[in-house]
């Protein structure tokens, strides 16, 4: 199994089961910018040798004054984590609710956090229908008649890349329960700004806002993202945080990202067009394509074809390229997959192959009858 650790990206697993060496993988699991990182890092990464015999600022104070300049915010109302993985994991211990839910399909990371709590999860099932966001009437009976303390959503979602309307984001926030939004991924919007929730913490004390450093700056090897809240909710969950979470390269690397405007605006308009493209090109292989506002895209094979996502996974893996059987998460059947969008010449040897193992599945399948 591709995903032993729960994640896409582990090319350390991957290049044991198809033995394959890493570099020769293509990497489709794992969702980060493939524009990335950005040339800025080099530099720094260079340089970084005479700073391992210090410890990091435990206050990261370069990087939170850049992280509050690029948000306009207060840096008391910000804390910086060892990813944004780490930081779910400890908004959940710090709310610690009785009850939580979640919308699936979602991030196996919530689930797993409210686990870890040992708290109550309750399961909202979204509708291909309805582009994978829940309808009123289920919000609604959530907060009437569920009554959980905690939401977390996904803003956008990861496996869908739908983004919930705000009109719905507004009626959770409205109820008075406290709502983790992720938005790990919604620095690949062009509206970005505004969409994001951030512009709505001053009206709501128990709205968390969650930002990864990762994806969009393409450095998971390095692990960085931020949470944004009102301020004594920040200085409460310094309280719980593991000392120096975030080492100085982090720092460094974190402040040298906000500073790359043209970066982020090459990468949004490239999306946009690859985005698109992509989407076409799977439709016209018969793939049933999601629509999705973010960097990967949720995906479900052929009707007549035989394949699970996990078979297509193994036959893929073997020719080179590693994609996301979807069906590992909760709410999805093993007919989804999911693909991380690329540049263009990755995601036409992507076609190449996928074209080439749907065709010789359908002639096995024929010499079958």
């Amino acid at each position: 199994m591709l995903e032993r650790y729960g994640h896409g990206g582990d090319l350390r697993s991957a290049a044991e089961l198809y033995g394959r060496k890493e570099e020769e993988l293509l990497d489709y699991s794992s969702n980060m910018n493939p524009l990335g990182p950005p040339p800025a890092f080099q530099a720094i990464i260079e340089q970084y040798w005479q700073f391992i015999a210090a410890y990091p600022d435990p206050a990261q104070r370069d990087l939170l004054e850049a992280i509050a300049h690029r948000h306009q915010v207060e840096p008391a109302s910000i804390i910086a984590g060892n990813g944004a993985a780490e930081l779910i994991d400890l908004v959940v211990r710090y709310i610690n609710p009785v009850k939580a839910a979640v919308f699936l399909p979602s991030f196996v990371e919530y689930e797993q956090a409210i686990a870890k709590a040992k708290c109550e999860c309750v399961y909202i099932a979204t509708e291909e229908q309805q582009q994978f966001n829940p309808t009123m009437v289920q919000l609604q009976h959530l907060i009437e008649k569920e009554r959980p303390q905690l939401v977390m959503l996904g803003y956008p979602n990861n496996p869908t890349g739908a983004l919930m309307p705000s009109e719905q984001l507004d009626y959770l926030l409205d109820s008075g329960i406290y709502v983790v939004v992720d938005e790990a991924f919604l620095d690949f919007h062009l509206e970005e700004e505004r969409l994001t929730a951030i512009s709505k913490l001053p009206r709501y004390e128990k709205l968390f806002v969650i930002r990864s450093m990762t994806k969009f700056y393409s450095m998971p090897g390095i692990r960085l993202g931020y949470m944004l809240a009102a301020a004594k909710h920040i200085t409460a969950l310094k309280q719980l945080q593991v000392p120096w979470s975030v080492n100085s390269l982090a720092q460094q690397l974190g402040v040298a990202a906000l500073q790359q405007d043209s970066f982020a605006e090459q990468t949004k308009r490239w999306l946009a067009e690859e985005n698109a493209w992509l989407s076409a090109q799977l439709r016209q292989l018969k793939l049933q394509v999601y629509p999705s506002v973010t960097n990967y895209m949720l995906a479900r094979l052929p009707m007549e074809c035989k394949l699970t996502s996990g078979q297509l996974q193994q036959l893929m893996g073997q020719r080179g390229i590693l994609i996301r059987d979807a069906g590992k998460f909760r709410g999805l059947d093993a007919s989804y997959i999911r693909l991380a969008i690329k540049e263009r010449a990755s995601n036409e040897r992507l076609l190449q192959e996928l074209k080439h193992v749907l065709a010789q599945q359908q002639v096995e399948a024929a010499n079958e009858i």
